[in-house]
């Protein structure tokens, strides 16, 4: 009787497929932090204005690319049947959901300052984000696009493809910055809206190279004929899906936008110095969300072949990656604090002093989180393969926006505790979702693992 694949077996599929996601999540962010380096070193207030306008956009962002998660491992589990037409469906829906999504956001960009001021947000800041979101808020009809098309592609293990539409994205990205903010070869000096823009075609050039991608390399798909027919069976499966996962990472992405608005409260010192920590912890937080996806892929197919003992092996590898990768970063927060906020920021900045100090202060933090962010990032990853995502939703609630929320405010402001205590409120919430979310997944699979060294079917239908 032949045996389940190892761990080790385990561990390099997922290695395999996980490496070209890092450097296609690295590469994302990279586009990210560009504006935040180059508005940086163009001035304070416009560093300040960024870091305040991309998290009231990645609420929307993020909400809205719950359909393309959801397209993964829904994608994931008709390839293991063999289901071309479901996939075809599937990924057409996906879209559908994604760009109508975008276009009722238009309105929350166009008006944001008046909703950022209510917010407690300084008028200056406030009234320069608004001139950010409006130009950058159109990004997110080819943004979200793509992340389906990214999504759909990632699903058939075509990760490499991946990788190189979002550094060829990123290399562009920093040049059309350097051009439109600064006014390089010729182009007028534009300042924040020439970082908004450079973010917009950005991602308007993603997209057309992964659509020219698909069109040649997958035409038996035939992705792309009749786009424009809705299909509302299909619909309503990715909609069902695809909620839940956007509210997951809305709960997430508000824990750190509201403590981006609770940094504001104390200063513009700290609401940049803030900035650049949450860029530096994001950039950590990519590699575990790359290996978090992989682990959706394989996770998806298992669940698609019924194949639950080859799921929890798989999960056991994603969470030692996850520990390995936390380990790392701890190491360069707690070592190199200074120069890595250091470099955000212009030499001759009379500010730059202050900033860097809180900065430093805030990564120290920021390392108490790492492992617990990245744990429930894989487990969310695990529990989307297996298409379980309403339980997942209520504890991203709970955790994220009781629990986190509460403890920011708490430590923050009646503490007295600052900008530190605002961030020690983001590990109480990370940690009560990642403790709630590995013991829903353990519990779901546990039994499964118990058994697989007695099942010849993972060596059968697995594939390492």
């Amino acid at each position: 009787m032949s045996q389940p694949l190892s761990y080790p077996a385990h561990l390099r599929a997922l290695i395999v497929l996980g490496l070209p996601l890092v450097g296609g999540h690295l590469a994302q962010f990279a586009i990210q932090l560009t504006d935040t380096v180059m508005l940086g070193w163009y001035g304070v207030a416009e560093l300040a204005a960024v870091t305040l306008a991309t998290s009231y956009f990645f609420l929307f962002f993020m909400f809205g690319s719950g359909f393309a998660m959801a397209v993964m491992p829904m994608i994931a589990a008709l390839l293991a049947r063999d289901d071309e037409t479901g996939l075809r469906r599937t990924a057409r829906m996906g879209m559908w959901l994604s760009v109508l999504f975008a276009l009722a956001c238009i309105p929350a960009m166009w008006w944001s300052d008046p909703i950022l001021r209510a917010l407690g947000q300084a008028v200056q800041v406030s009234a320069d984000s608004q001139r950010y979101l409006r130009i950058a808020g159109w990004g997110l009809i080819p943004g979200l696009a793509v992340m389906v098309l990214q999504s759909y592609l990632a699903a058939q293990e075509r990760t490499q493809v991946v990788l190189w539409i979002t550094v060829l994205a990123a290399a562009l990205n920093a040049l059309f910055n350097y051009a439109l903010i600064f006014g390089a070869w010729g182009l007028p000096e534009m300042g924040l809206e020439g970082a908004a823009l450079a973010s917009v075609l950005t991602q308007s050039t993603a997209l057309l190279a992964a659509v020219a991608y698909v069109a040649r390399a997958l035409p038996h798909h035939d992705l792309f004929a009749r786009l424009w027919r809705p299909d509302m069976e299909v619909l309503a499966k990715v909609f069902r899906l695809g909620v839940p996962i956007g509210l997951t990472s809305l709960a997430e992405v508000t824990l750190f936008t509201v403590s981006t608005l609770m940094m504001g409260w104390l200063g513009t010192l700290p609401l940049a110095a803030h900035g650049i920590a949450i860029k530096l912890a994001s950039a950590a937080f990519m590699v575990h969300l790359a290996f978090s996806s992989a682990a959706t892929i394989r996770a998806g197919n298992a669940f698609g072949r019924g194949d639950r003992a080859h799921l929890a092996r798989g999960a056991v590898a994603a969470l030692v990656l996850s520990l390995v990768v936390s380990g790392l970063t701890m190491l360069a927060f707690l070592g190199v604090p200074g120069p890595l906020v250091a470099a955000f920021l212009e030499p001759g900045d009379p500010q730059r002093g202050a900033i860097v100090a809180i900065g430093v202060g805030l990564l120290a933090v920021a390392a108490l989180f790492q492992t617990v962010d990245g744990l429930q990032v894989v487990a969310l990853g695990l529990l989307r393969g297996m298409q379980d995502t309403t339980v997942p939703m209520l504890i991203a609630g709970l955790s994220y926006g009781i629990v986190g929320l509460g403890a920011s405010y708490l430590l923050g402001f009646t503490l007295g505790l600052g900008g530190i205590g605002v961030w020690l409120g983001l590990v109480a919430g990370l940690s009560c979702a990642a403790g709630l979310l590995l013991l829903r997944f353990w519990r779901r699979s546990l039994p499964a693992m118990q058994e697989a060294p007695d099942s010849s079917r993972c060596a059968r239908t697995a594939r390492p």
